[in-house]
């Protein structure tokens, strides 16, 4: 696993997942197989418990890089800028900005300036309906084009169709 012994900053830390994935699916397999209490064991063999809470960050971490996702862990009540939250969100901070404009997202100004601050919380809670919306539309989507016997057309005949219709 990689360690990161950088100090605390006021810039997210954002892990990638091993380029080997072997010890992190070991991993992934124990953490299936076994469930808290856990312990953490030193280099010296003294143990502590790991506590609930940070047994299923652990999990939920893991979990994230098995699909090769990168993992950032932050404090919930952290303020963000406008250029963190939009990297955050994987839009540009102009998009973002216009969200702000739009209600779509609280924040606070930092007092009589024009700058802006949004809650990390805030942030994660609109990624996840975005998520959840962006999953909705495309289960109907899916739901639609199985009813319309999409799935059942051959590869052949959807490449017809698709020339038929550029002609015209």
């Amino acid at each position: 696993m990689i360690a990161n012994t950088r100090a605390r900053s006021k810039d997210p830390v954002v892990v990638d997942p091993p380029q080997d994935l072997r010890e992190l699916l070991d991993l992934a397999q124990f953490l299936e197989h076994h469930t808290a209490p856990a312990v953490l064991v030193g280099p010296d063999g003294e143990q502590i418990p790991l506590p609930i809470e940070a047994y299923d960050v652990l999990r939920e971490v893991v979990k994230a890089m098995q699909h090769g996702e990168s993992v950032s862990v932050e404090p919930i009540d952290r303020q963000l800028t406008t250029q963190q939250a939009a990297s955050l969100l994987g839009v540009s901070r102009s998009t973002l900005v216009r969200l702000l404009d739009e209600n779509e997202l609280p924040f606070d100004r930092l007092g009589d300036s024009r700058h802006r601050r949004l809650r990390l919380h805030d942030v994660l809670a609109y990624r996840e309906r975005k998520r959840a919306d962006r999953r909705a539309r495309l289960d109907e989507l899916t739901r639609q084009a199985d009813e319309d016997g999409l799935y059942d057309v051959d590869a052949d005949a959807y490449q017809d169709a698709l020339a038929a219709a550029r002609k015209s």
